[in-house]
């Protein structure tokens, strides 16, 4: 794909990207968010918890590097490879624990219906139709791997700590109090597990696809 092309199809990405953040934060900020209890907290608790979300970090990792590659869409440094390879392994588990996970649970409408199909599953789309159709590749070994797992596990093991301390988590799946130790335990193996399978999958699709241009 030439450059410009390619420039942009990922600053379209990082438009929506930027653009669902934001106007996740505003309903966050404003108390009228899914992401906040149905009493929110103060305003320091509010912004945690909106930073805590996997979903959100995922989609800002997904913002950050493809804003960096509609400015130059042949990027090729080790700590952007690592950032690049984590943002579309983590959009990627965003979009699917969502679907299969929580999806179910959720009873939306309005503007927090709206947000949360922009978050979970129209940026997801993006960025994998992106990847795969603009590159830039091959970009993904296994150290950049390695290193890009090193988020995740840290993400869980802080989420867990914390919970237990101020009995927030995040996510239903987390909370012993609901089913025990035991079914986060699992929970934690499964998504631990997708993490890697996913991680191998994109590692093996950036060295089959079609090299693009430096």
């Amino acid at each position: 794909m030439a450059p410009a092309r390619a420039r942009s199809v990922h600053l379209v990405v990082a438009a929506v990207a930027w653009f669902s953040l934001a106007f996740q934060l505003v309903l966050t900020l404003t108390g009228e968010a899914v992401l906040v209890d149905t009493d929110p907290p103060g305003l320091a608790a509010r912004v945690y918890r909106f930073l805590a979300y996997f979903t959100i970090q995922s989609n800002l990792l997904v913002a950050v590097t493809s804003t960096a590659l509609a400015l130059d869409p042949s990027l090729d440094r080790r700590g952007w490879r690592v950032a690049r390879v984590a943002a579309l392994v983590g959009i990627t588990v965003t979009g699917l624990v969502h679907f299969f996970l929580l999806r179910p649970l959720l009873d939306l409408e309005g503007p927090s219906w709206a947000v949360d199909k922009l978050l979970h599953m129209v940026v997801p789309a993006l960025a994998v139709a992106a990847w795969a159709w603009a590159g830039p590749r091959p970009r993904i070994t296994a150290r950049e791997a390695a290193y890009a797992l090193v988020w995740p596990v840290l993400w869980l093991a802080w989420t867990l700590v914390v919970g237990r301390v101020d009995g927030w988590v995040p996510y239903p799946f987390l909370d012993p109090d609901e089913d025990g130790w035991g079914a986060v335990g699992s929970a934690c193996v499964g998504i631990t597990i997708l993490f890697i399978l996913l991680f191998a999958l994109y590692g093996w699709l950036d060295r089959r696809l079609r090299p693009t241009p430096r």
